[in-house]
């Protein structure tokens, strides 16, 4: 009997962080300051990641780059900052929270209360990864605060690590939905499944249709009539750029079962190699 045939189904089982609480000097929002300052303080906090659901659309103030960004040791850098103003995600932000702007996880460097404001700065990697290089002042942008892991989600795990850049390159209403087809890579395509999960600018968002023919390469969501108001994304067209953010537990299973394969394929051929030697010694092993 073949060994393949006694195989079970392979389940790659993905652990989640535990929600235990950590203790850290991160500095926190003094609710009575004055004149909206941040104090420096121990918080308790939980490890935190994001759903997908836009909180509020925001507005880029400014994108500058500054030669005078202190780093590690004290010498001076060259980064990008951007400036946003929100005022829901302002509410219980403190110094070294991470704040998704559009799909992207940013970490708060500087908190301005009166004016609902706050700065991040934007890594080459996330430059690269992302369109937030080309926003200009009074950019919309969708804003989400973290929210706790074992906590309600109304959406999905989003991370706010953006995997690339999709393209419009159609939109249609029917009735009341509103879709879109995007164009993506190769290496984010693999990810996406009908009825499967994505994240667009931050969003979480049910796949739709799905095409991986090579002169295609596309896939397609739609907004019901509520989020339509509540998110960026309608006011994009054709031509215009998307934050892509696949699944992590497709890229965790793959990634999983990878690692396994090479020792299910190796055992197969000694139970093959086993076998033909039964046969050779007259051995009914049926």
């Amino acid at each position: 009997m073949a060994f393949s045939r006694c195989l079970a189904p392979l389940l790659a089982v993905l652990v989640a962080p535990r929600p235990e609480y950590v203790q850290s000097f991160m500095p926190n929002v003094a609710p009575g300051g004055v004149n909206g300052k941040v104090r420096a303080g121990r918080t308790t906090t939980r490890r935190r990641m994001f759903t997908g659901i836009v909180e509020e659309m925001g507005e880029v103030v400014s994108l500058e780059e500054r030669d005078d960004m202190t780093l590690w040791d004290g010498s001076k850098g060259k980064g990008t900052e951007l400036t946003v103003k929100g005022k829901v995600a302002m509410d219980g932000a403190y110094l070294g929270c991470s704040i998704c702007v559009s799909g992207v996880c940013l970490t708060a460097t500087e908190l301005d209360f009166p004016s609902d404001q706050f700065k991040v700065g934007l890594a080459p990697e996330t430059l690269r990864r992302t369109y937030l290089g080309s926003l200009k002042p009074g950019s919309a942008v969708n804003l989400e605060r973290a929210s706790e892991i074992g906590g309600r989600n109304s959406g999905h795990f989003v991370q706010g690590h953006v995997d690339g850049i999709g393209t419009i390159i159609d939109r249609w209403t029917d009735e009341d939905s509103l879709f879109f087809k995007v164009q993506v890579d190769d290496d984010l395509l693999r990810y996406i499944v009908p009825k499967g999960f994505v994240a667009i600018d931050g969003t979480s968002l049910t796949v739709c249709e799905v095409d991986t023919r090579p002169d295609e390469k596309w896939f397609t969501f739609m907004l019901v009539e509520y989020t339509q108001k509540k998110i960026i994304i309608p006011q994009k067209v054709v031509g215009d750029p998307l934050n892509i953010e696949v699944d992590v537990l497709g890229k965790y299973s793959e990634s999983a079962i990878a690692a396994v394969l090479p020792r299910i394929e190796e055992l197969e051929n000694r139970v093959k190699e086993l076998e033909q030697k039964l046969a050779e010694a007259g051995v009914d092993n049926s």
